[in-house]
């Protein structure tokens, strides 16, 4: 009986989200926020989001605009000074 009572996607139909907790392809909000990624304009998109994720992740830690450790420049892009130093 409780599939009679399964709450329908909400969102735009075509967003497809990467759920966290359930590992899974959702089309829709069907979970929390906290819970997922997205959205992605494709199923196929959502479905590689981990690796999506990782690789941005590997881009950011390696981008010496992001590097918080002692010792780095602290010029923008533009090289002026940073704004806070």
């Amino acid at each position: 009986m409780a599939a009679l009572f399964r709450r329908k996607p909400s969102g735009r139909p075509g967003e497809w989200y990467y759920c966290l907790r359930h590992q899974a392809v959702e089309e829709g909000q069907q979970c929390p926020a906290r819970d997922r990624l997205g959205p992605y304009g494709t199923r196929g998109e959502a479905e590689h989001a981990m690796e999506t994720a990782r690789e941005r992740e590997d881009e950011w830690r390696h981008d010496p605009r992001w590097n918080d450790r002692e010792g780095t420049d602290d010029t923008d892009e533009t090289g002026g000074a940073d704004q806070d130093g």
